[in-house]
């Protein structure tokens, strides 16, 4: 299932320097959004930012977060804070429910006029404030409470539902800050140079999928060693370097053959398979049916 089903997505070059960001559409008259989502997106596995804000509550099931570079294990009541442009990519261990909030920073103008500290849960996120709102911690029903009459109301959408919405994330922000400042609040993160740097390689990778990559190459758009590149890029997206290019081109691919026509084969080598048999098998272990299972899937969909 995807994350949100009811947003469009879509990928962009924002700047020269940068990742491809993910650009959400939020609606204009009341720019936040809220789903609930089972499992964890092949799209959603990939490292990815955005500018808008992002809170997520476990409803229920284990999983993992990594984000910018550091891995966070949450299950079951658990709160995670996203800030935008955090990189970050995330993982379901044991059947995962959990709902989804994104919202624009701009929501919140109004208040900032008045409280000035009604962000500071994200603006000072590795600072005072950690990604992980622990289930254990005292004040995390009283949010969880904020969060599923936020979702209640999105879902009913009653006369007035903005502005309750509105005030419940304003409340649910205020305590946050009140109850959740540390004074450690993260290992650390990979260090800006070094993550600047995985940024331009990714975004390399993105933009070239069929090349065929070497880690040397890669290594080398980094400036730096090939063990020394590995083991960055280890910590920052969980994974190694080629087998993240890997899921990169099996996503793209799963892409193509449900929005288009083309043969499975010439799909294949636009995402650097060389080989159909090793492109299937591939496949078949990511998304746990072969790419013609998938077409075929989309045939009845549209059915």
């Amino acid at each position: 299932m995807e994350l949100f089903n009811e947003t469009e997505w879509m990928t962009r070059t924002d700047t020269p320097q940068t990742i491809i960001r993910d650009l959400i559409n939020l609606p204009d008259s009341f720019p936040f959004m809220a789903a609930t989502t089972e499992g964890v997106s092949p799209g959603s596995q990939r490292l990815h930012w955005h500018r808008e804000l992002e809170i997520n509550y476990i409803r229920r099931g284990r999983g993992f977060y990594l984000i910018n570079g550091v891995k966070y294990h949450f299950q079951e009541g658990d709160i995670l804070l996203i800030n935008a442009h955090d990189l970050h990519r995330a993982f379901e261990t044991d059947n995962l429910t959990m709902d989804v909030f994104m919202f624009d920073q701009a929501l919140l103008a109004m208040e900032l006029r008045y409280d000035h500290d009604v962000l500071r849960p994200f603006r000072e996120m590795g600072v005072q404030f950690t990604n992980l709102l622990s289930r254990q911690h005292p004040a995390i029903p009283q949010l969880v409470d904020i969060l599923q009459d936020i979702t209640l109301e999105m879902d009913r959408r009653d006369t007035s539902y903005p502005s309750v919405v509105h005030a419940q994330l304003t409340r649910f922000l205020a305590l946050v800050n009140r109850h959740f400042s540390v004074s450690d609040a993260n290992p650390a993160p990979v260090k800006h140079r070094g993550m600047h740097a995985l940024k331009e390689v990714i975004r390399t990778m993105e933009l070239h999928l069929s090349y065929q990559w070497t880690l040397k190459q890669l290594a080398d758009l980094a400036h730096l060693s090939p063990s020394r590149f590995s083991a960055l890029f280890q910590q920052a997206v969980g994974t190694s370097p080629l087998d993240y290019l890997i899921q990169l081109r099996l996503t793209h691919a799963a892409y193509l053959l449900e929005s288009s026509d083309e043969k499975i084969i010439d799909v294949a080598e636009e995402c650097g398979f060389r080989n159909l048999s090793n492109f299937n098998r591939l496949f078949k272990q990511h998304y746990t049916m072969s790419p013609s299972e998938l077409r075929q899937q989309r045939q009845l969909n549209k059915q």
